[in-house]
């Protein structure tokens, strides 16, 4: 492909093709989700709550991969669908745990062939070596980032 006036292909950007890759698995995860009345983004905040609960806000959006205030609309969101609960902090009136109810976790056990359906969709298309590397250099990427960003803040 031709370079643009700048002389930069923005279809090879590792952000742009990452970007453009996210959009469509979670598009396609979403697909599967939608009789379940969750989005991609509250479900992976919901399933990090089921794997530990009494997590913090900061935590769940450390876990999550989210900003904290994505996760402070998310949370609220999954605290109307009656998903989660939360409970004051004893320590700080102004921080607050939270946790999974029943209803929280059946619709994660129940989705949970959903995520894993999207999953081995996207595996179809390479082999078990390409994927585990390529598993292996987005976690690298990602520890990378995480640095640059702590570092800059």
């Amino acid at each position: 492909m031709a370079d643009n006036a700048h002389g930069y292909d923005l279809d090879l950007s590792l952000g742009f093709i990452m970007g453009t890759t996210y959009r469509k698995m979670s598009a396609f995860f979403q697909n599967g989700l939608k009789e379940y009345g969750i989005t991609p983004e509250q479900w992976s905040v919901l399933y990090q709550i089921d794997k530990e609960e009494g997590l913090m806000q900061k935590e769940i959006a450390e876990r999550s991969g989210k900003d904290r205030p994505t996760t402070t609309r998310i949370l609220d969101l999954l605290e109307d669908k009656g998903l989660i609960y939360k409970q004051v902090g004893d320590n700080d009136r102004r921080s607050f745990h939270v946790y999974i109810n029943d209803k929280g976790r059946s619709l994660i056990r129940d989705t949970i062939p959903v995520e894993r359906m999207s999953a081995t969709e996207v595996k179809k298309c390479i082999s078990d070596d390409e994927y585990e590397s390529l598993m292996k250099l987005l976690k690298i990427i990602n520890r990378h980032l995480d640095k640059i960003v702590v570092d800059r803040e």
